[in-house]
C-alpha cells in the first residue's frame, strides 16, 4: 500500500511539472501507452506526446488517487484542469492502469479520459497539490 501510494503521488508531482523529459524517466525505454485513442511506444514518443499535450493544455494541474493495486499493477483515478488557447477551461476525468517492471519503472500505461467544459469560476485545481492535501480523496464530480 505504501509503495503504491508513493508511486501515485510521485506521478502526480512529476506530471504537474509539465516537464516531458522528467515525466518520461518514470517509464521504460519501450513503455507502451494507450492514451484516449492514441497508441504510443517508447520514451521519445512519450516525450513528443507530452510536449504536444502541454502546448495545447495550458495551466495544466492534476490530481491522482490510488484506486487499487495488485502485484506489479496499479489502478488510478484522476482529474485535471487546463484551458485551451481560446481561454476555455476544461476538467478531464480519467482512469489509468499501470504495469511496472521489477526495477519500478512503468512499462505500460492505459488511460481512459473524458473532458468536461467548465467555467473558470468552477475551477477547483490550482497548481500542484499543497502538502496538507496529499492523500485527500478526489470529488466524484
Amino acid at each position: 500500500m505504501e509503495t503504491a501510494s508513493e508511486k501515485v503521488q510521485a506521478a502526480e508531482d512529476a506530471w504537474n511539472t509539465r516537464d516531458p523529459e522528467r515525466v518520461a524517466l518514470a517509464y521504460t525505454e519501450d513503455s507502451v501507452w494507450r492514451n484516449r485513442d492514441r497508441f504510443i511506444t517508447g520514451r521519445p514518443a512519450i516525450i513528443a506526446f507530452l510536449r504536444d499535450k502541454w502546448d495545447r493544455e495550458l495551466d495544466y494541474a492534476l490530481r491522482k488517487e490510488l484506486w487499487g493495486f495488485h502485484g506489479d499493477r496499479i489502478a488510478v483515478r484522476f482529474q485535471y484542469e487546463c484551458h485551451d488557447a481560446t481561454g476555455q477551461w476544461w476538467r478531464s476525468y480519467g482512469n489509468e492502469l499501470w504495469e511496472f517492471t521489477p526495477e519500478g519503472l512503468m512499462s505500460r500505461r492505459e488511460a481512459s479520459i473524458n473532458d468536461v467544459r467548465i467555467a473558470e469560476a468552477d475551477r477547483r485545481i490550482f497548481g500542484p497539490r499543497p502538502a496538507e492535501e496529499r492523500g485527500a480523496l478526489l470529488p466524484v464530480h
